[in-house]
């Protein structure tokens, strides 16, 4: 890695990688025991290390322009160092003897948009102490870690879907997760068909969204029907014992978790893409996370012919949009929706495939 020879004057002694991922279904079920269907993307985080000379740590975010320096007594301040230092914290909770290290990081995810940046550093980082350290950390453990690196340090409450799909998950086909259990299985995607991520332009940070606020609009929900989360909830009717905000927070968690089983039985992308569009309806109206910019573009990517189906993804309040098209079409589809979307005045941009790989499908 060039990059951290420059930063530090010497090779690294190991190098990980972890790469983001988009959700194809399962909004917000994750934080209420329910079921995900995550597909890993293309673009991925890198992570570099080696020995410090020096009795402390030292971090370099390409692209942040400052190193940044710390101990694991004397925390960063910077935010995002948070998530780098909650994962060498929980590795030594776990027993990892951890020395001042120097450390480089550089991604191609990206941020603000909901495609787990966060969680693809998070995976990276531990991949690479588990290397540089020879550390008995499966992959599992390292989503689990990663996850609470995340609610410990960066002050996210989230779900552990971002980290098992970064830790898991491939490119080729999607994840079916119970996050209760973390059981799990691939799922091949429908065929002849392709993901396609579109950017709103309008970013979000988890930190400061209505993401915690959902979370415990949810818990208080599972609180007041007895159950101990929203996944135990067995039928519809059991939600109209709830105050109107909160029947409708449910209510998208339970035909969410419906969703997602029955995209993973679907006979055809027709069907997949029914429940896409559904699911955006749902986090519209019931779970209200999504914004004018997001409605615009999905609404933009229904209509196109070759889609058969689009929703926001990730948590909301701005960020991307998922659509599933006919492989032949997903040029063509950016292409159209790109311009029709600028044309209303919104910058939005493709990320999902990276420009490379779309140029190659153009050709």
């Amino acid at each position: 890695m060039s990059g951290f020879r420059k930063v530090y004057g010497a090779a690294p002694q190991a190098v990980a990688d972890a790469p983001g991922r988009v959700n194809l279904l399962g909004e917000h079920t994750d934080y209420n025991d329910g079921f995900v269907l995550p597909i890993a993307i293309a673009q991925r985080t890198r992570v570099a290390m080696r020995s410090s000379p020096e009795a402390r740590f030292s971090l370099h975010a390409h692209g942040q322009g400052e190193t940044v320096h710390f101990t694991l007594d004397s925390p960063p301040e910077q935010h995002f160092a948070s998530y780098v230092y909650g994962c060498l914290m929980l590795a030594r909770s776990r027993g990892a003897v951890i020395p001042p290290l120097q450390i480089y990081v550089e991604s191609q995810v990206p941020m603000g948009v909901g495609l787990s940046s966060s969680a693809a550093l998070e995976v990276a980082t531990l991949r690479c102490l588990r290397e540089l350290l020879a550390l008995h950390f499966d992959d599992v453990v390292i989503a689990q870690l990663a996850q609470r690196a995340e609610i410990d340090y960066a002050g996210v409450n989230c779900g552990i879907m971002d980290q098992m799909a970064s830790s898991l998950a491939d490119t080729s086909r999607a994840l079916l997760l119970d996050t209760r259990t973390l059981e799990r299985r691939v799922v091949e995607l429908p065929r002849e068909s392709a993901v396609l991520v579109m950017d709103s332009g309008i970013a979000r940070s988890l930190a400061t969204s209505g993401y915690n606020q959902r979370r415990a609009e949810c818990e208080e929900a599972a609180r007041l029907l007895g159950v101990g989360s929203l996944r135990d909830v067995t039928s519809a009717g059991e939600l109209d014992a709830l105050p109107d905000l909160l029947k409708r927070r449910a209510r998208h968690v339970f035909t969410e978790n419906a969703r997602v089983l029955q995209a993973v039985a679907c006979a055809s992308a027709k069907e997949f893409g029914a429940l896409m569009n559904a699911s955006h309806a749902s986090l519209r109206d019931d779970y209200e996370v999504s914004i004018p910019e997001l409605d615009r573009l999905v609404a933009l990517l229904q209509a196109q012919p070759g889609v058969h189906g689009a929703r926001l993804t990730g948590a909301g309040f701005g960020g991307a949009c998922v659509a599933l098209c006919d492989t032949h079409a997903l040029s063509r589809v950016a292409r159209t929706v790109l311009e029709q979307y600028r044309a209303a005045g919104q910058r939005g941009a493709v990320l999902v495939p990276p420009a490379a790989a779309l140029a190659t499908v153009a050709a």
